[in-house]
């Protein structure tokens, strides 16, 4: 029986995000800047470098792999790495394969990706205003994603929006946003802003919203009861009891959630983030292409499992923004 991969502080690592792309056809505020730079693509992984990875981390006891960006979808040929990894859900080795998407692409892809044995989505939507959806993705067309995400219904997936709660932009939308995902039957959750790369034009403390207070203004509508539910991620969940609703909450500020973290980030160049929050990582594209022995790789993975730290310190409490790192959201896909 091959062992887990177990960190220092007896947390068990089961959950991999993969960034299968830097490139975006958004360019969001909070995540990176207008004018990128991308990299070049000799120094991304291919796609089938990007299979003997996932694959090396389900061996060794990954059972949640979530695709991300950039926009994973508008890498070339990308269905054909869902195709690769459905083998493991087939297998039983996969418990969920799953994707965070902008929604641009769904129209398109949602029946592949649903033949692939996706089952849910996460959908980054912070507004449903036109106007203002525009200004925040600054190259975005919200109709286009919700035609995304009713196509993700049609195809069968479960679609839970993610929203980045910006004060000042979209807390005036509170309300208007919880009842349009309970009237189309999607799932929401609430992410806070978080202190990641110099994007050069964004006041960082200014645009925090705490969910702290979020959550006390819905419950100004009335009862909300805590649910013991666990999506395998950091997502905190609450009911709003008089329509049944399930909100959730991903509160990397006001409310650490270190301390169960069973999640570890590779970048689309190979390299191994085992905290969100720290700069510190490892190269696996060395190991990978330095040998076709898996055995090379999977002895770095565990290594790189061994220096995850205890936690993150993102901290607004100050007016600085303390605990920034310098890598860019896309980096790492969240």
């Amino acid at each position: 029986m091959i062992a887990p991969l177990i960190d220092p502080f007896a947390r068990t690592i089961d959950y991999l995000r993969v960034s299968v792309t830097d490139r975006c056809d958004f360019r969001c505020v909070y995540c990176m800047s207008e004018n990128m730079t991308f990299l070049p693509k000799k120094d991304l992984l291919t796609l089938e470098e990007l299979d003997r990875m996932c694959s090396a981390f389900v061996r060794l006891g990954v059972k949640k792999l979530r695709i991300t960006g950039g926009e994973p979808l508008v890498r070339r040929g990308i269905m054909t790495f869902f195709k690769t990894m459905s083998w493991h859900l087939d297998s039983g080795a996969l418990r969920e394969l799953t994707l965070t998407t902008n929604g641009s692409q769904l129209e398109k892809y949602a029946d592949e990706l649903a033949a692939c044995g996706v089952k849910r989505i996460n959908v980054s939507l912070d507004t449903l205003d036109e106007e203002k959806f525009a200004r925040v993705t600054r190259w975005g067309r919200l109709p286009q994603v919700l035609r995304g995400i009713a196509a993700a219904q049609a195809a069968g997936m479960r679609v839970k929006i993610n929203a980045v709660a910006l004060k000042d932009f979209n807390e005036d939308e509170l309300f208007i946003l919880t009842d349009w995902a309970a009237a189309n039957d999607v799932d929401l959750t609430f992410i806070e802003v978080m202190p990641m790369g110099d994007l050069g034009n964004e006041d960082r403390i200014g645009q925090y919203w705490s969910l702290k207070d979020l959550r006390a203004q819905l419950a100004s509508r009335g009862t909300l009861t805590d649910l013991p539910e666990n999506t395998g991620g950091p997502a905190r969940y609450f009911r709003i009891d008089a329509t049944g609703q399930k909100i959730g909450l991903i509160t990397p500020l006001s409310h650490n959630f270190c301390e169960s973290c069973n999640r570890v980030r590779i970048t689309c160049t190979g390299e191994i983030y085992t905290c969100l929050g720290q700069e510190g990582h490892s190269d696996l594209r060395g190991p990978l292409r330095a040998s076709e022995n898996d055995a090379v790789l999977e002895d770095a993975i565990r290594a790189a499992i061994t220096r995850k730290p205890k936690g993150h310190d993102f901290d607004y409490s100050r007016q600085t923004v303390d605990g920034q790192v310098s890598r860019h959201m896309s980096h790492t896909g969240g």
